[in-house]
């Protein structure tokens, strides 16, 4: 009976008008409970399945929250899920679109999520002008996730890179390393920018010298940390410890002195960034600090529906935490 059931046939069997209906299934009703008791059980008694599209057009919404994130990698899986865990229980669903951190191809994915009429948008990371996300936020209710951007801070979730690179360095040199390289990640990006300069920063802090030589950029991928490690171990350039800028690059970092059969921590302490669910399943275990990367994303999308609500939600700046496991230990006697 459900695929015949309207939702006229709701209010009639419920004594109310049909837009009072609407309203309810829509959650904007300012209806008696025993209204509202009545219609729900006359929707639950004839098995009424509404038609989404057809509410979404009368409310003048889709119920959808456009997603523009740059790829697939294991932290921007992490951030969807976050996401979508905070999207739960809402009458909006994610539409996801990446834009692969090409402005081009990000600007693209905005008007693709704009044209598809999306309520509100999140953005994670990514290199298009500011300009251009002031512009879709004058439109919809936006929220930026990785970036802070200029005229919206306050809709910006964002993780204290600086804070997060002093807690690495000062492990490491708590433990006595002097002779720290580092791999960092595409400068294009403003967190990679903020750690490179935060390591540089930490190293002076404590009475140490950054040495460009000991200095590789990478683009946040495993291989690009391979590489980069092999650069590095091949210099002549001794080091007795290694941080990389995130995860994925440190697990690349560490297929490379494996390989060449340094050993971590004996030989080469190394450390990561994130902590993603694989860094606590590396061999070894791999030190790094955590930024809650779902819970950033959950906390973004709570914002955007807040922001649909019409509050003014206050997004924190997240500080992250030390986690300290197997693939840091002791500076060895002699650098290697």
């Amino acid at each position: 009976m459900s695929a015949t059931v309207t939702l006229a046939h709701v209010a009639r069997e419920a004594g109310v008008s049909p837009s009072t209906v609407s309203r309810i299934l829509n959650g904007t009703a300012n209806v008696t409970p025993d209204k509202r008791a009545r219609v729900e059980a006359v929707i639950r008694r004839l098995n009424f399945a509404p038609n989404v599209q057809a509410q979404a057009l009368a409310a003048g919404r889709s119920f959808s929250v456009g997603v523009l994130t740059q790829d697939t990698s294991p932290y921007y899986g992490e951030t969807l899920a976050g996401i979508e865990r905070g999207l739960e229980g809402s009458p909006y669903h994610p539409l996801v679109v990446s834009g692969h951190w090409e402005a081009a191809r990000e600007q693209e994915a905005l008007d693709l999520l704009m044209r598809r009429r999306v309520d509100a948008l999140i953005v994670l990371g990514g290199v298009i002008e500011d300009a251009a996300l002031q512009a879709v936020a004058a439109r919809v209710p936006l929220v930026a996730v990785g970036r802070d951007v200029s005229g919206l801070s306050e809709r910006c979730v964002l993780v204290d890179n600086r804070a997060g690179i002093r807690l690495l360095v000062r492990h490491l040199t708590d433990l006595g390393h002097r002779e720290i390289a580092f791999i960092g990640g595409p400068e294009v990006q403003q967190d990679a920018l903020e750690r490179r300069l935060a390591f540089e920063a930490a190293l002076r802090e404590c009475g140490l010298e950054p040495q460009a030589g000991l200095m590789r950029p990478g683009d946040y991928t495993e291989a690009s940390g391979e590489r980069a490690a092999e650069e590095l171990c091949r210099s002549d350039l001794p080091f007795t410890a290694l941080l990389c800028a995130n995860d994925q690059m440190a697990f690349g970092a560490r297929l490379t002195l494996y390989r060449l059969g340094i050993r971590v921590p004996q030989d080469i302490s190394l450390t990561g960034f994130d902590d993603l669910f694989a860094a606590r399943y590396a061999t070894p275990p791999l030190t790094t600090v955590r930024q809650a990367i779902a819970e950033l994303g959950q906390v973004a999308a709570e914002a955007v529906l807040r922001l649909l609500a019409g509050d003014h939600p206050q997004l924190p700046r997240y500080v992250p935490e030390l986690i300290v496991r197997d693939s840091t230990g002791p500076a060895p006697l002699l650098s290697h």
